[in-house]
Formats: C-alpha cells, sequence, structure tokens
C-alpha cells in the first residue's frame, strides 16, 4: 500500500525495503544503525527522484535510520512510522503485521446517531497517554458516547503540542506511546462498541522538525500563509505532496483501523487544480470503505460555511461526509455569554439561533469581523452532514485565558446548553470535560527547542487576541501552561460537577432512545422564540411522537400556562439529581432563569 518508507517485506529474514523521493539529488543514502552496527547503505536510483535500498538483518531486530542527500543531512524520513526520539531523531522500521486485532467484525462509524467526544491524549488522564486513554473507556461507555474524536497524534516538538505542529504526517507521538499502543487503544475502542475518528492536518506542517522541503516541492510560494510557504497542491510537481495525503489517508484508516479522519481547517487548503484534493480524499475514503466492508467517514473543519464541501460529487460538490458548523456554537455562545468581541461580533442576537437550527446564520450576508459576504445556502443540507459543539479545543483553547464555558455562565445555564445542544437536529460533540463542568482551563501549549520559535509563538499568540481585548495571556511554552490543562480526575469532582454529569448521561440516553431526537433530521424541527423573555421552545417530531423542549436563557421567570401533567415531562433540569431545587417529576407553573425542560407531547398548552 505505501510504497515508501520503510517497509519490511520478509519478516522471515528480517528484509526492509527503503523507499523515498529527493528531488535533484546526485547521491542518496541511509545512514541505518541497530543494537550491533551502523552503516551507510547507498540507495538506487529506481526512477525520476526516487531512490530505493534493501537491508537484511536479523528477524525482529530494531532498526532506526537517517536519509543523506548528498552532503546534507542526515534528516528523518518523510514516511517515518514512529519517531522514538522526537521529530529530530533517527527513523524506526515498525513491523505493522506483529499487532494481532481483536475486532473482526467492527461495522464501523455510525455518524448519524453518533455521539461524538473530543479529546487530547496529553492531557485526558495524568499519565497523558494511549494505555491511559484505553483505560477510560468504560467512563466513556456510561456516559452514552458512541465515538471519540483523538486531536492530532503525530509527533511534534518537544513534550507536549496540540498536535496540530506535526512534521510527519504518519508518526505516531513517540510521548503517547508505541504504534502498537494505538492500535491496542483502537481496538479496545471497537471492542467496547466506540468508534475512533483521528484529526488530521493537510493545510500546514509544524515551524520545527520540518525536514520536506529538503526532499522535494511539497510546498510552494504560490500563496501567502501564516505558516510560510504553502502545501504544494496545485503547483509544479504537485503530485508528491498529493500523493502524501492520500496515502496518509489510507495509511491510519487501514493499518490502524480508524473509522473516521476529521481534516483540519480545509479553508486553509488552496487548490485551483482540475481535482481538488479534498475531492480526491473523500473518493479515496469512499473506496476503501465499501473495500473494507466499514462505514468510514471523512469529516471537514471550516469557517467558510461552504455547503460545496458536503454535496455530491458530480453536482460540484466534494462528498464529504460531514463538516464542523461553526454558526452554531457562536450563536448559543453569545445568547449564554454576552460576549462581542472578535468573531462574536457577528453573533449575539438570539432570534438567530431560529435560523442556526436549520442552517448556516451566515448564508452570504455580510460579516461586520471577516469584513466580506460570508457562507452558503445549507437549507437543504441534511442535518447528519452538521457536527455541532457548546465546545470544542478552538472555542476553548484559543481563548487567552482558556476558560471553559463553566466559568463564563452559572451553573444552571450549562444545563440550559446542553439541552439546546441535543436537542439540535445535528450530530452532537462533546469537549473533553465538558461534561462535569471541568473548571480547569484547556490552554495553548508548546514545547519548541528554538529559542526564536519560543519567543515567536507568544508574540503571535498575543496579536491573535488583540481584536477580543484580552490582555492576560499565558505563555504557551510555561510548563505551567500544560499542567493546568489537564482534567481533574472523578474522586476530585465537586458534588454539582457528578450532578452535571449524571444530566449529561441522561441527555445522552433520552436522546439515543427517543425517535423524536435519535436522527439528525431538520424536516421534523419546529422553533419558536421569545426575544424580550430570552425563552426558545423547540420541538421535534417523529412517526412514534413528539418531543418539546423549553429553555429559558433569560433573567426572568418566564410563565409556561397551567400546570403540565407530570407524566409528560420527561427532563428537567431543576431537579434535585441534577443541582436543582425541585423534587420528584412536577414542574413549576414557570420557567425559572437557567431552566430547560423536556416534554414528551404536543408542547405546553396555553402558550401557542
Amino acid at each position: 500500500m505505501i510504497l515508501q518508507g520503510a517497509n519490511l517485506i520478509d519478516r522471515s529474514r528480517g528484509l526492509v525495503e527503503f523507499t523515498v523521493t529527493a528531488y535533484h539529488r546526485e547521491r542518496v543514502a541511509i545512514e541505518l544503525s541497530t543494537e550491533h552496527k551502523k552503516i551507510i547503505l547507498p540507495m538506487e536510483a529506481i526512477g525520476t527522484n526516487l531512490y530505493r535500498a534493501r537491508y537484511a538483518g536479523l528477524p525482529g531486530e530494531k532498526i532506526f535510520y537517517k536519509f543523506q542527500l548528498d552532503k546534507e543531512g542526515p534528516y528523518p524520513d518523510p514516511y517515518s512510522n514512529f519517531q522514538p526520539e522526537g521529530i529530530h531523531g533517527p527513523s524506526a522500521v515498525i513491523d505493522h503485521e506483529q499487532y494481532r486485532w481483536q475486532d473482526q467484525g467492527w461495522p464501523g462509524l455510525e455518524l448519524e446517531t453518533a455521539v461524538i467526544y473530543e479529546l487530547h491524549v496529553g492531557t485526558f488522564t495524568p499519565q497523558g497517554t494511549f494505555k491511559a486513554t484505553a483505560e477510560r473507556l468504560d467512563y466513556l461507555k456510561n456516559l452514552g458516547i458512541t465515538a471519540i474524536e483523538l486531536m492530532p497524534i503525530v509527533q511534534t516538538p518537544g513534550r507536549w503540542n496540540w498536535g496540530y505542529d506535526g512534521a510527519n504526517l504518519f508518526s505516531v507521538n513517540h510521548h503517547y506511546g508505541t504504534p502498537d499502543d494505538f492500535k491496542q487503544l483502537v481496538d479496545r475502542c471497537h471492542q467496547k462498541g466506540l468508534a475512533v475518528i483521528l484529526d488530521v492536518v493537510y493545510n500546514h506542517f509544524g515551524p520545527e522538525g520540518n525536514y520536506l522541503a529538503k526532499y522535494g516541492p511539497y510546498f510552494t510560494n504560490k500563496y501567502n500563509t501564516p505558516w510560510g510557504a504553502a502545501v504544494n497542491f496545485d503547483d509544479r510537481e504537485n503530485h508528491i505532496m498529493r500523493k502524501m495525503v492520500l496515502d496518509n489517508v489510507v495509511y491510519w484508516l487501514k493499518l490502524y483501523h480508524l473509522d473516521g479522519l476529521r481534516l483540519d481547517a480545509v479553508h486553509a487548503i488552496t487548490d485551483r487544480g482540475p481535482k481538488h484534493i479534498l475531492e480526491e480524499i473523500a473518493e479515496t475514503v469512499d473506496r476503501l470503505s465499501a473495500r473494507l466492508d466499514r462505514k468510514i467517514a471523512v469529516i471537514a473543519e471550516t469557517d467558510q460555511n461552504q455547503a460545496r464541501l458536503l454535496n455530491p460529487r458530480g453536482e460540484g460538490g466534494y462528498g464529504i461526509h460531514a463538516q464542523w458548523m461553526d454558526d452554531f456554537h457562536h450563536s448559543i455562545h453569545t445568547a449564554l455569554t454576552g460576549e462581542k468581541k472578535g468573531y462574536y461580533i457577528d453573533y449575539g442576537d438570539i432570534r438567530d439561533l431560529k435560523k442556526v437550527y436549520c442552517n448556516y446564520l451566515y448564508t452570504g450576508s455580510y460579516s461586520r469581523f471577516w469584513k466580506k459576504n460570508r457562507g452558503s445556502d445549507a437549507s437543504a443540507n441534511p442535518g447528519r452532514q452538521f457536527i455541532v459543539s457548546i465546545q470544542t479545543h478552538d472555542q476553548v483553547g484559543n481563548r487567552a485565558a482558556g476558560e471553559r464555558l463553566s466559568m463564563l455562565i452559572d451553573f444552571p445555564y450549562l444545563k440550559v446548553a446542553a439541552g439546546m445542544l441535543f436537542m439540535a437536529p445535528y450530530i452532537p460533540l462533546l469537549f473533553m470535560g465538558e461534561e462535569y463542568g471541568e473548571e480547569n482551563p484547556f490552554l495553548f501549549f508548546t514545547d519548541y527547542s528554538e529559542p526564536q520559535l519560543k519567543k515567536s509563538v507568544y508574540a503571535g499568540r498575543r496579536r491573535e487576541f488583540k481584536d477580543f481585548g484580552w490582555d492576560q495571556i499565558p505563555n504557551p511554552e510555561d510548563d505551567r501552561t500544560f499542567y493546568r490543562s489537564r482534567l481533574t480526575p472523578p474522586e476530585r469532582w465537586k458534588e454539582r460537577q457528578v450532578k452535571l454529569f449524571h444530566f449529561y448521561r441522561e441527555l445522552i440516553s433520552l436522546r439515543k432512545r427517543l425517535p423524536a431526537l435519535r436522527f439528525p433530521e431538520k424536516k421534523s424541527l419546529e422553533i419558536k422564540v421569545y426575544p424580550e423573555s430570552k425563552v426558545i421552545e423547540i420541538k421535534r417530531r417523529s412517526p412514534e411522537g413528539e418531543i418539546s423542549g423549553w429553555f429559558n436563557l433569560g433573567l426572568i421567570s418566564f410563565p409556561l400556562g397551567r400546570r403540565y401533567p407530570s407524566e409528560a415531562i420527561i427532563l428537567n433540569s431543576e431537579w434535585v439529581q441534577f443541582g436543582g431545587e425541585e423534587r420528584g417529576s412536577r414542574s413549576k407553573q414557570f420557567l425559572v432563569p437557567g431552566q430547560f425542560i423536556l416534554i414528551k407531547g404536543n408542547g405546553l398548552p396555553g402558550n401557542n
């Protein structure tokens, strides 16, 4: 499958074949080391800019290597599967066939009915490893999660990083564990009924340890980007980068049995060639899904509200299965917090919620923040094509102080926000810690080795926040920034955090049990907004019945008319078990500030 890199082609003889692309080089060689020896192995040109060599060692022997390019280097392998000493160290030969998978018959990702949980491996547990994450899967199952989405797990500089500064697309971060450790995590997820989505980055490479330009025209100066030269998808010799990306897609999905890929910031990918790389990625995933007989999804992150990403190939679209929808988050966030700085200047009218439950908010209208028209119409696109959230790593971690929603609004409104998420006719996503109101921040942290880069990342962070007016900005390079971002163990939760967890678990259970809520169907939705009192009614229907959710986002009580039959109220955020003050299943004749109730039936009488 993967022609380049190091491939073990005969395990019994320890025979490894190395292949690398290297442009405009006269001599390419391998610096190879094992436990017993170090050698320099010349490589033979086997085609234009392509070199190959073989090494016969001992069965099971550990082999490490780098490439010499004329008199430059040595450099790690661009297709390295593992960097046990970090991004600057030697690459390791990996035997992908030695792991014995136990997930036979796994059907893949049921995206339409998914409840997704985004997590960062390094801060999800105190240990910050794949193995430690695997030990917490029962916790996620108990919550009701059906899929986990991992922030990027490729090798990055230093001890910790969000993962978006990777310099190698194929390497598993050695701080998290080995390739087999990652496979075991995926395997155990599947055995427990959890799908696994991986966040991958094809729009840029990290600023430290990126040796790709030494090997060939993987980048282009045709376009300006915040990271320097753009990834080359449409300039001369673009086929080597396109092949690398498509190889990488197959690599993760096939060798690691992943169920989906989340493509980071696709709006930052420029490709004006005859077929966009995003369309090729979607085609590749669909072909592989059919061949493996496993449901696999490709998900795009974009802030441009472009339905073209989702529309069918052959009809002007790229055929991507789903995308994150920022407008949903921003509309709810501003309604709850009242924030109006930065990109939040374009949001804040509670009446906007009526539209974002059916479409993007910006469908071609003028954005004051972007200073241009933004978006397209997605009203005809089904709800299953949109992933929505009230918190993500971006929306929390890209705040200067990394405050979670739990630190911005009062406790009752956390339950209101959760209710609004799970009543949406879209696919819900939670960010780790959201389910119990984690109070530790999730900050932006890095650990570069170059002194100037350390200074530059802090200065860049300060520039990034000027539109928000945030002055106190933690230094990403300070060790305390990372340590403050780790989750609180359950045994140290406060009482209200335990109750919020129970509320989330019940909401997820209802979402999965009730046909009116389970499927992301926009056609079954009706929403009413009462701007003066900041109250919202959301109805979802199915042939089996109707569910009505009432949300008080305001600061005043909102009358409901007469008392509703107690048996019709199936969830009340003010019940004592969820940290409220009401006992039993009866609701008062009014919604108190920060209350959410879920009613089985035709809504509340007397409030037409």
